[in-house]
């Protein structure tokens, strides 16, 4: 599932910085319960991303089933960790 496809189902945009902030709560209530519902590992660790950048991911055990995709999702966390260092 793509990135921008995903913003522009959620938020109506793929540049999140255009979202309206009052938006996003909405739009990530939309996406938990998607979540819950897709059966897709590749659609379920796509929204698990995005829920991740915007701090609202549940938790691994509760996300992902399967060690190789918590395993993946920590890998996914650990980049966006030393992509944030490298900005700061």
């Amino acid at each position: 599932m793509d990135m921008d496809n995903l913003l522009r189902r959620y938020f109506g945009s793929d540049d999140l910085a255009q979202v309206n902030a009052a938006a996003i709560p909405a739009a990530t209530e939309r996406m938990l319960v998607d979540l819950g519902l897709k059966k897709d590992p590749a659609e379920r660790f796509a929204l698990w991303s995005l829920l991740y950048m915007l701090g609202s991911a549940p938790d691994l055990d509760v996300a992902f089933e399967d060690e190789a995709d918590r395993e993946a999702a920590r890998n996914f966390m650990d980049l966006m960790i030393k992509a944030q260092q490298q900005q700061e």
